[in-house]
């Protein structure tokens, strides 16, 4: 069964009112629009007369006695100060806060790409002083903590990087190598 384009008795219906309630509210803008608006008479401004000048008596005119002092010596000009090189700064600043190897490579396995980790594991990624990404390694996620069979917490190194013996079953046991770096490259 196809359908068919039968003319339906609503659409003009709904064209003609939303037509009338358009044209209704445009009428009642510009009636709004049109109003006179009412303004409030400002109070007159009152400028006020400058007040008459106050002749003042003149006072007897007093001697008075200055206490003997000795005669100040004339106050000589300080010396130029010499111009100088700024001094050195005292610590470093900018990005020689960041010398190489502020922040030690950690050594530990390294996790395939395609390898599913389990809860409680995570990747560490790190890369050298020059920029260069190196592989991710196996580490504790920071909120686990791992038990044995008994519930007891297993002891974890500080730096969380997981050892050998932690390692979830199924990974590949291949420590991380460092690459050699020169010292003098920038």
């Amino acid at each position: 069964m196809t359908p068919s384009r039968e003319s339906s008795s609503a659409g003009p219906w709904l064209i003609g009112g939303a037509t009338a309630i358009t044209g209704l509210c445009v009428g009642l803008c510009l009636w709004w629009l049109s109003r006179p608006v009412p303004m409030e008479d400002l109070p007159p401004i009152v400028v006020a007369a400058s007040p008459a000048p106050v002749a003042r008596t003149p006072e007897p005119v007093r001697a008075r006695a200055r206490p003997s002092t000795p005669a100040a010596a004339p106050v000589e000009a300080p010396a130029p100060m010499p111009v100088d090189d700024p001094p050195p700064p005292e610590g470093k600043s900018g990005t020689a806060l960041y010398q190489r190897g502020t922040k030690p490579l950690k050594v530990g396995l390294v996790v395939p790409d395609d390898f599913e980790l389990p809860p409680g594991y995570m990747r560490h990624y790190q890369a050298t002083d020059n920029g260069q990404p190196l592989a991710a390694i196996l580490m504790f996620h920071p909120d686990f903590t791992p038990r044995d069979a008994n519930g007891q917490p297993i002891p974890i190194p500080e730096n969380r990087v997981v050892p050998e013996a932690l390692a979830p079953p199924g990974m590949p046991h291949r420590m991380l190598e460092l690459p050699v770096e020169d010292e003098d490259a920038p």
